[in-house]
């Protein structure tokens, strides 16, 4: 490498410009979260009975097992749709993103509590944060029509509580920095086998120019001694 330091020096500032333009390149991504749980009413999930409804009316959406786990899974599925995505201004494929979770990798688990959580990723801090809002107020608004649509008495409906309203745009470096670094790690062994490769490319040079030398002949074997006549 020392040797060779006008192929290995300049393969090294080469891969630097490099790593320097692509982490240049590399559009700054901004992230807005929110936290959002799902609670029963004060009043509880059903209505005292009447003469009319001899049976007390219960929301449908809080007879199960985990009744607000089942619903905030209901209303992960229905916001991580296309549609609503596209609806919202974030169209699959778009520079704009988000995930809606409970906090667990895999969202149909239902371990992990009434928890709706939105994570929101942009190139424009602008548009992060107005989309997290977006999404908290269709939340709201998904809920609300589910219930309906179910026909649970308005007083039973359950509610959506902001635990962390949508924050402030935070920017993300950690996707521009690796990706710089593995640039820039590649262009060091470029610089490396560059180095190597003059250095090759050199030493056969020079042994061409020197002359090989001429392969060593056989030594001559010794005549053997004929064999005496036999004497008359």
């Amino acid at each position: 490498m020392i040797r060779r330091w006008y192929v290995t020096v300049p393969a090294f500032l080469l891969a630097l410009g490099v790593s320097f333009a692509v982490y240049r390149t590399i559009p700054t991504i901004y992230q807005s979260n929110a936290v959002l749980v799902l609670t029963v009413p004060v009043s509880g999930g059903s209505v005292p009975s009447n003469p009319d409804y001899p049976n007390p009316r219960t929301n449908p959406l809080l007879n199960y097992n985990g009744a607000l786990n089942v619903s905030a899974s209901i209303l992960l599925q229905a916001l991580s749709a296309p549609e609503t995505a596209a609806r919202l201004g974030a169209p699959p494929g778009g520079q704009t993103t988000y995930i809606v979770h409970n906090g667990s990798p895999n969202p149909e688990l239902l371990a992990n509590g009434p928890f709706v959580i939105i994570d929101v990723k942009s190139p424009s801090a602008e548009t992060a944060h107005a989309l997290a809002v977006k999404l908290v107020q269709q939340a709201k608004i998904e809920l609300a029509a589910r219930q309906k649509l179910v026909q649970a008495p308005p007083s039973t409906y359950i509610q959506l509580t902001e635990m962390v309203p949508p924050t402030s745009p935070q920017e993300q470096r950690g996707g521009k920095s690796r990706s710089a670094a593995a640039v820039l790690v590649l262009g060091l062994f470029a610089g490396l086998t560059a180095g190597f490769a003059a250095e090759s490319v050199a030493t056969g040079l020079r042994r061409r120019r020197q002359g090989e030398p001429a392969p060593e002949e056989p030594a001559a074997s010794a005549p053997r001694d004929e064999p005496l006549a036999l004497r008359s």
